[in-house]
């Protein structure tokens, strides 16, 4: 017996999401930005749910940050299982995290609601 087993089928679903870590930093002007944009990107595009999100500080978690071998801040990883399938280091603008997450994302019309939310915002490339 596996400990999925004695999991409920809500619980399985949760474990089986892909993890988005946020590696940041308290005091950096970028990472609140990009902090910024990652949730307009989940949250426009009803895709909020499609992670499990993980805000990692430099300051509380350097350890953390060191064993992931994050060089720069922001950075964004998806990690499914125990592998990295995705890196993203000092994302600059919406659009940049949209392009990094489209393979993650819900569906087409999702993607398609969030291109739409995106270019009434100028696209998000600011920053």
């Amino acid at each position: 017996m596996t400990s999925s087993d004695v999991l409920s089928p809500a619980q399985n679903a949760v474990r089986q999401k892909p993890r988005l870590l946020f590696f940041h930093s308290l005091r950096s002007g970028p990472s609140r930005r990009a902090e910024g944009y990652l949730a307009q990107v989940l949250q426009r595009g009803h895709n909020h749910d499609t992670f499990q999100v993980h805000r990692i500080a430099q300051e509380e978690s350097p350890d953390i940050v060191e064993r992931f071998r994050v060089a720069a801040l922001p950075t964004l990883l998806i990690v499914e299982g125990k592998t990295i399938r995705g890196r993203l280091e000092g994302p600059r603008g919406a659009r940049a995290i949209e392009q990094f997450l489209l393979p993650w994302l819900h569906t087409t019309e999702a993607r398609a609601r969030s291109r739409t939310v995106l270019e009434s915002y100028g696209g998000g490339n600011s920053g």
